[in-house]
Order: C-alpha cells, then structure tokens, then sequence
C-alpha cells in the first residue's frame, strides 16, 4: 500500500511539473494511435474474443459499429433496450 501512495506521489507531481501542455500532446499521440486501422482491427478482434470467452460479446454488436464496420471509440455504447 505505501508503495502505491509513494507512487501515486510521483506521479502526480511530475505530471503537475508538466503541465496541460504536455498532457494535450500526450492524449493528441494516444487518439492518434487508438485512430489507426491496425490499432481498432486488432481491438476488435481482441473484444471477438474476449466476448467469446465471457458470453458478453453479442449483447452490444448491433449498437457498437458503425456502418462500415468499424467502432466509434469516441462515444460511448449504450443499450438502446
């Protein structure tokens, strides 16, 4: 547990030393990678078969795709029951 806090510490105070700056040019990276192709094909298959395992993975495939196949990872997925 104390490692945690102290790390929790750290952490917080290099990112307050870093500032929103660098905070925006971390999350512009991360959309950037979560954006690409190869990135959502590969999440995609990673849920297929996640949702194999647990039995969750057709409770939601209607409302989580776009038309051309692809998740819209900025919003959200609710079910429309």
């Amino acid at each position: 547990m104390k490692a945690f806090l102290l790390g929790a510490a750290v952490g917080y105070v290099f990112g307050a030393k870093a500032g929103r700056g660098r905070y925006d040019q971390i999350m512009r990276t991360y959309r950037k990678i979560a954006d690409h192709p190869a990135i959502q094909g590969a999440a995609g298959v990673a849920r297929a078969k996640i949702g194999e395992k647990t039995g969750l993975g057709e409770r939601h495939k209607s409302a989580s795709h776009q038309s051309n196949g692809r998740r819209n990872v900025s919003e959200p997925v609710y079910d429309k029951q």
